[in-house]
């Protein structure tokens, strides 16, 4: 039986109180064509044993078919995941974990936190982590109010356009009743944040530049030159990797001068799971750290001096009064990165390098292949990780309707979000993909240019 506490008096006191007329106000932000105009259809209820039927019904509905050849990234990256992981993860102590409210009793799920934050900071060169956020996406606009809040009065963000779509979307929701500026830097013709555009338009007021690293296009952009320009007007460099294993090959944001590092950590042995869940992190420098979002876990020691961890840092709403906050974000992902925790220790420092590599040599085989086939271009030619840009013949849904016909998944079509780049089709390649598929991508391609 439903509980609704509020009257309708209630509620018009409180509509009152708003300024607004209808609780229908409240969902103004929502576009209409997203709003479902009708009431939902749900049949009559079910006995349990019918609705258990019912359920396998459906699920027999469901196919499983893994000849198909995937190229998909754009966000989420489809990795190997080790068996131990799962196994792992099944046990109590890691399985039922929420929130430790209760330190003392908690002591496993804060280790598996600090151990998350000592992995992230060693990954992205960074000298403190949170507690880890819901997806990178949350993560990047999160970091986005933390630049503002270490900014002081700065009010202006700019965001480069290789930075994931998404990405972009959540911040500008976040911000959207704030007064923040927003804005866009564009990209040059190698495909990384126009410098020259950067340096206009950096002042007094930015609070710090967004860039990816590798951004939404693959290309691995300069972070080390951009860091010198919005450190020299005062800004800080928000850097987000969609992708963090590249930061297992190249040089990681922190030694290129990045004051914020958020990005998604799905790669590291977290399913893709139709979209979700996925973890995010946020890594920053030490003078920072008291504006970070959520928790933060750190190492002490007993009354008998044996090793314990501790909330060292809680600036949530559930902790503190809420105009004190940093964010309203009340739980990490735990489960999920205890995942990660697993993964990254059981890769190493000799292992995520060696896969990283592996991830890409098959793209830089797959692009050189793809780049020598007529009709085919490479718009950037500047160093990307595993995943790249490719001009097509034609229309990129075009040629993806006509390589799913051959069980193709062949990347995502960029016309929506990048229109400026010719049947563009942004392809990515990881350790799933044998030679066979590889070679299995470029002939289909190459008969269609026929």
């Amino acid at each position: 039986m439903r509980f609704l506490p509020h009257s309708d008096q209630d509620i018009s006191s409180m509509l009152d109180a708003i300024g607004v007329e209808k609780i229908e106000a409240l969902f103004s932000g929502i576009p209409a064509n997203c709003r479902l105009p009708r009431d939902l259809e749900l049949s009559d209820p079910l006995a349990e044993a019918d609705l258990q039927r019912h359920f396998q019904a459906l699920a027999a509905a469901n196919s499983v078919d893994d000849s198909w050849s995937r190229f998909l990234g754009g966000g989420y990256y489809d990795h190997h995941i080790p068996t131990v992981i799962d196994h792992l993860i099944s046990r109590s102590e890691f399985y039922t974990a929420y929130t430790p409210y209760q330190p003392e009793i908690s002591q496993g799920t804060l280790q598996a936190v600090f151990e998350f934050q000592t992995l992230i900071c060693q990954l992205t060169g960074m000298e403190v982590a949170n507690a880890s956020l819901y997806d990178g996406a949350s993560a990047c606009a999160e970091a986005v109010l933390m630049a503002l809040r270490c900014g002081r009065k700065r009010s202006k963000i700019l965001l480069s356009r290789g930075v994931h779509p998404r990405y972009r979307e959540v911040v500008e929701a976040y911000v959207r009743y704030l007064d923040v500026e927003l804005v866009e830097v564009p990209l040059t013709v190698d495909g990384r944040t126009d410098e020259a555009a950067v340096q206009q338009l950096l002042d007094q007021d930015v609070a710090a530049l967004v860039v990816g690293y590798p951004n939404y296009l693959g290309v691995v952009e300069d972070v080390e030159s951009l860091s010198l320009l919005t450190h020299g007007s005062g800004a800080r460099l928000l850097v987000a990797a969609a992708e963090p294993l590249a930061m297992a090959l190249y040089r990681s944001p922190g030694e290129l001068g990045a004051d914020i590092v958020i990005g998604e950590g799905q790669s590291f042995g977290l399913p893709l799971s139709y979209g979700g869940p996925g973890i995010g992190f946020i890594a920053a420098r030490q003078k920072d750290m008291r504006s970070l979002p959520g928790r933060l876990v750190g190492e002490t020691v007993d009354k008998d001096g044996e090793r314990g961890f501790v909330l060292t840092l809680s600036t949530r709403e559930q902790h503190i009064r809420r105009e004190k906050a940093t964010s309203n974000i009340c739980s990490n992902q735990g489960i999920c990165a205890v995942m990660v925790s697993i993964y990254l220790s059981l890769l190493g420092k000799n292992g995520l390098p060696q896969l990283a590599r592996d991830n890409y040599s098959r793209a830089a085989y797959l692009r050189e292949q793809i780049a020598a086939l007529p009709g085919y271009s490479l718009p950037f030619a500047t160093p990307v990780f595993n995943e790249f840009v490719i001009s097509c013949p034609q229309p990129a849904a075009v040629v993806l309707r006509r390589l799913e016909a051959e069980k193709i998944l062949a990347g995502i079509d960029l016309s929506a979000d990048y229109p400026e780049i010719e049947n563009g089709l942004l392809i990515c390649v990881t350790e799933q993909n044998d030679r066979a598929q590889l070679d299995s991508l470029v002939e289909a391609l190459k008969g269609g240019a026929a």
